[in-house]
């Protein structure tokens, strides 16, 4: 499923849109600028020595696409795919080089528009993942959706220091 992209502004009275997802149970969103498009869950192919978090790399139409399992990433079991499970494919950019990376997700549920008045910062405590991954929590019909980071969820250059942070954790 291809997405539009639609350019939208986050002033005070302005509204941006988000891909909202469900993940554990608990639901999520990403900016939909940064979403390039929403496959199904198939033909991951398996990398030796790679994090836990990366599933393995995808093809896709000719490029190799690194697939992150958000819940592995925030230190959750690896997420045990189902009728629903999909990978969307995300695009951030770090130092000025583009990076493409497939996200699992158990269900993708609807492109929404939030206000900028409907964000909240990102709480400092209470959470069960990193507060740098948080974006903010944005307020609907009464409930909270977290808003990722995706620059920050998706660093993959963080990842490969993630064997030695282990390591070093295991000696210490």
């Amino acid at each position: 499923m291809k997405m539009k992209q639609t350019t939208s502004v986050t002033g005070a009275n302005e509204t941006a849109q988000y891909l909202t997802f469900m993940l554990g149970g608990e639901a999520f969103a990403i900016g939909i600028m940064a979403v390039k498009e929403i496959i199904e869950f198939s033909g991951i192919t398996e990398v030796p020595m790679m994090p836990d978090c990366i599933r393995g790399v995808i093809n896709l139409r000719g490029a190799v696409v690194p697939v992150m399992d958000l819940a592995a990433r925030f230190g959750r079991p690896l997420a045990v795919p189902g009728k629903r499970t999909c990978i969307v494919i995300v695009e951030t950019e770090n130092e000025g080089e583009r990076q493409v990376t497939g996200v699992v997700v158990d269900a993708v549920s609807a492109v929404l528009d939030i206000a900028a008045s409907e964000i909240e910062p990102a709480p400092s405590f209470g959470t069960r993942i990193r507060g740098d991954f948080i974006a903010g929590m944005g307020k609907l019909n009464g409930k909270f959706v977290i808003l990722l980071n995706v620059d920050h969820v998706l660093a993959l250059e963080a990842l490969a220091t993630l064997p030695e942070q282990a390591a070093d954790a295991a000696a210490a």
